[in-house]
This record gives C-alpha cells, structure tokens and sequence, in this order.
C-alpha cells in the first residue's frame, strides 16, 4: 500500500498563499502521475493540477498563472505553491497519485485524506 500524507492547509485572507505539501509513503516501487483536487461543499471533486513522471504538468483554467504544482522525485514529495487566492478556491485539497507496489503489480490510485482550504477576509 501507498498512503499520501498532505500538509499546509489553513486560512488565509484574499490575495495570500499557501503551500500544500504531500508525502508519499509506504511500499512504493514506482511513481506515476501525482496531482492535486480539490473539493467545495456540495461540489464534485475536480483536478487542479497534475505532474507527471516526466514532469509534464497541466492546470484547471481557474488556477492558471496562480497555482503551481511541484514534484522531488527522491522524497516522493508533490507540492502545490497557491498565490492569489480567492474565496472561491476554498475547499478541501486532496493529494493523488498513481503507483506501483511492485514490478508485477498494476499501477494503482491512491488519495490523500485532505487538507482544509479556506480563503476569507
């Protein structure tokens, strides 16, 4: 098993950062994509970012220019550096990877239990 540790939530005012911070642990023979979602109450949960093995990276059209995602391929680490915050980006923020265990075995997806975003005044 994989499991996703993430870090760094909290409140932060309009037009402010945050740095979200996830840790992949476990028995984690390979890494795959890892990415970030996010979640608002009463909403479906929706990728904000994703970074590839070969740190190909793409973005939801509401944090382009404002969000950046990240990766240290020798901690297992995947990062989320959030500038120019606004209300609507409040939500919880859930770490997400694809890995393998092993050699043989299929390549699995694995969540974080998430980190509380919010964004208000």
């Amino acid at each position: 098993q994989v499991q996703l540790v993430e870090s760094g939530g909290g409140l932060v005012q309009p037009g402010g950062s945050l740095r979200l911070a996830c840790a992949a642990s476990g028995s984690i023979f390979r890494i795959y994509n890892m990415a970030w979602y996010r979640q608002a109450p009463g909403k479906q949960r929706d990728l904000v970012a994703i970074i590839s093995s070969i740190d190909s990276t793409n973005y939801a059209d509401s944090v382009k220019g404002r969000f950046t995602i990240s990766k240290d391929n020798a901690k297992n680490t995947v990062n989320l550096q959030m500038s120019g915050l606004i209300p609507e980006d409040t939500a919880v923020y859930y770490c997400y990877a694809t890995a393998r265990t092993g050699d043989t075995m299929p390549i699995t997806s694995y969540w974080g239990q998430g980190t509380q975003v919010t964004v208000s005044s």
